[in-house]
């Protein structure tokens, strides 16, 4: 270097004083710069052909990752090509958000960390949403974004955005990686930290030139060996530097294993406060959250604390399904009513949010125990409309597991459970009643759902993407497992159907898939369809179809008189099915007589054939979503 810089100097007229001065501000500069100490004692391997994708496949692999969802880009091809030859299950889907919605069933249903994998700029844009969903779920996901190489950031690259601005404020965890030997250790803790305390999105941007290998990057970079004239000499000098410290230490050993995650604790105190208030009780009532199904702690232990303490519960989000379909603790209706008349309450992951009025529904006297790992989450709104009696920072499962051990012998007023599944009972009676009902046009929405209730088998996980439809759907459809209702969650994301379902049925393969599809949702993600047909992934769904976004327009038309962008047509999505490679079919009013039978139909044709369903059923109106029955 200094030999170039003085011929350069020599060249251009520049005193050796002045020149001595020029070098040493350059190489200062390009300590800093450069790390050029770094450089010099870690060579770099220029005649390897390996690249940064297949540190990333290493991680992943380590980490028991078994899927990464993906829309193909050529910023990421590294990545994908290097987990494919390693064995992770490379799933590309016909939409970045179904990619992001995907990995969210996977870490949702196997409690490990869902991964994705998209391009720079729009493909990075078009994940906002699903990982804006994921971050409100509380949902682990890694999402690796490629980039425009770091030199060429700001200068007009193919699809150069600031990525790390959009992401800062939805991700736990936002890095730009930017030499090849920081990959394993910024992915490490990546993974980590989306797994710790509060569950959720993470972020690594991965530019061009770290993922690529190092012939490759310095001839796209345009580093060359020689060049005339001084100012060449340094561009050169300066670029093959920037190349340099890419690669330098790139291929020495270096851990790859998880690193060890955190998950905050109940105290004893915590416990025996609880344990306190709980002896007082009568009528206590629990609040079930989808932080209780988070781990370490496992369903089935988690049941049979349940099952130990006999606290009726109010099942939510991904606790769904938690009892079974029969359980007698379980309460499903009037739950308002229930809190009015609960002497304690605990709610195991539940947030004051819009889902509980902001804790209005709560009762003034009534003990609160509120457990969560997030603080935020934890007090919501306890300073307007409610206040905890203890507040217990801590893994949801375990708190309940050590609370049932603690309280064993406690016992309730044995007519607070019975009263709870009396009303149950006589609201399914009335919700049955109207299901036998003749719409005036079209099939009884409910009585489709009953029906779907009534042949759903054991290992069935249900898919909610909807307003109307699938919010009937959650009062008729009983998940029959822990871990087999998939929703949402709190940002109420439609478009979630066919991710989720990919996702599910990818960790899941030997249960049914069902997706529960409103008409509007529906179009969201219906695409998908190619993508379970391309991966031989058979998965039902069930849409019903009243040419309307019903949730709206049913307020708006009240409210403001008119229907404006709120009609749809009675679309032949079951045609749309079929042009991906799936079965189709339509259930129409001459069907309502039939309709098990020809849904038992198209179950038995999915398994004989290997192929996915659409169900198309055109539905009526009925009162129960618009107060005729409270819901």
């Amino acid at each position: 270097m200094l030999e170039i810089l003085a011929a350069g100097f020599k060249e251009a007229g520049i005193s050796m004083f002045l020149g001595s001065a020029i070098v040493g501000a350059v190489i200062g500069w390009g300590f800093k710069r450069f790390n050029l100490i770094y450089l010099a004692i870690h060579q770099v391997d220029k005649t390897s052909k390996r690249n940064g994708g297949e540190i990333v496949a290493q991680v992943l692999h380590a980490h028991n990752i078994k899927q990464m969802f993906t829309l193909a880009g050529g910023h990421i091809s590294p990545i994908l090509a290097a987990a494919e030859k390693i064995g992770i299950t490379v799933v590309d889907t016909r939409h970045e958000v179904s990619a992001v919605f995907a990995a969210d069933a996977v870490a949702r249903m196997t409690g490990t960390v869902g991964v994705v994998a998209v391009t720079a700029g729009p493909g990075l844009t078009n994940t906002v949403t699903a990982i804006k969903n994921a971050q409100m779920a509380e949902s682990p996901i890694l999402l690796l974004g490629g980039a425009a190489a770091t030199i060429l950031k700001g200068r007009g690259a193919l699809q150069d955005i600031d990525q790390m601005s959009l992401f800062r404020p939805l991700c736990k965890y936002c890095v730009s990686v930017t030499s090849v030997r920081d990959i394993a250790p910024i992915l490490r803790t990546a993974l980590q930290i989306a797994q710790s305390d509060t569950p959720g999105p993470v972020f690594i941007e991965m530019p061009i030139d770290v993922l690529y290998s190092y012939d490759l990057v310095k001839r796209e970079v345009g580093a060359k060996s020689d060049g005339k004239g001084l100012v060449n000499k340094i561009v050169n000098w300066y670029l093959n530097n920037y190349v340099d410290n890419i690669f330098a230490g790139a291929w020495e050993p270096v851990e790859v294993k998880p690193l060890a995650v955190n998950i905050p604790m109940p105290t004893s105190q915590q416990v025996s406060k609880a344990v306190q208030l709980l002896s007082k009780a009568k009528r206590p009532l629990i609040l079930m959250g989808s932080q209780s199904t988070l781990p370490p702690v496992k369903s089935d232990e988690l049941v049979r604390a349940i099952n130990r303490l006999g606290i009726p519960c109010y099942l939510g989000g991904m606790s769904r399904g938690l009892l079974g379909s029969k359980s007698s603790l379980q309460a499903r209706q009037h739950r308002r009513d229930a809190l009015k008349e609960a002497d304690l309450i605990i709610l195991a992951g539940s947030v004051c949010d819009f889902r509980l009025s902001y804790g209005r529904v709560l009762p003034r006297k009534a003990p609160i125990i509120a457990v969560n790992r997030n603080k935020d989450q934890l007090c919501k709104n306890s300073d307007m409309f409610w206040k905890p009696a203890v507040a217990v920072q801590a893994d949801v499962g375990t708190f309940l597991v050590e609370l049932s051990e603690a309280a064993d012998g406690l016992r309730w007023d044995p007519e607070w459970v019975a009263t709870l599944q009396k009303r149950d009972k006589e609201k399914e009676l009335a919700t049955e009643k109207m299901a036998a009902e003749e719409t005036e046009t079209h099939l009884n929405p409910l009585s489709v759902l009953h029906s779907l209730e009534k042949v759903l088998p054991d290992n069935a996980i249900l898919v909610a993407d909807g307003g109307d439809f699938v919010g009937s759907a959650a009062y008729i459809l009983r998940p029959r497992k822990p871990l087999s209702w998939l929703d949402p969650g709190a940002f109420g994301t439609l478009g979630v159907g066919g991710g989720f379902a990919l996702g599910a049925k990818l960790a899941r393969p030997d249960s049914e898939v069902w997706i529960v599809w409103g008409d509007g949702s529906c179009g969201y993600s219906v695409a998908e369809f190619d993508t379970f047909t391309r991966f031989k992934l058979p998965v039902m769904s069930l849409v019903g179809n009243d040419a309307a976004w019903t949730q709206i327009l049913r307020e708006q038309v009240t409210i403001l008189g008119t229907d404006v962008a709120c009609k749809l047509n009675h679309t032949d999505y079951h045609v749309v099915a079929q042009g991906y490679g799936g079965l189709g079919y339509l259930l129409k009013r001459e069907n309502a007589n039939d309709i098990e039978r020809m849904l038992n139909e198209a179950r038995e044709e999915s398994h004989r054939t290997g192929k996915s369903v659409l169900i198309n059923t055109l539905i009526g109106k009925t009162g129960f979503r618009d107060g005729s029955i409270s819901v």
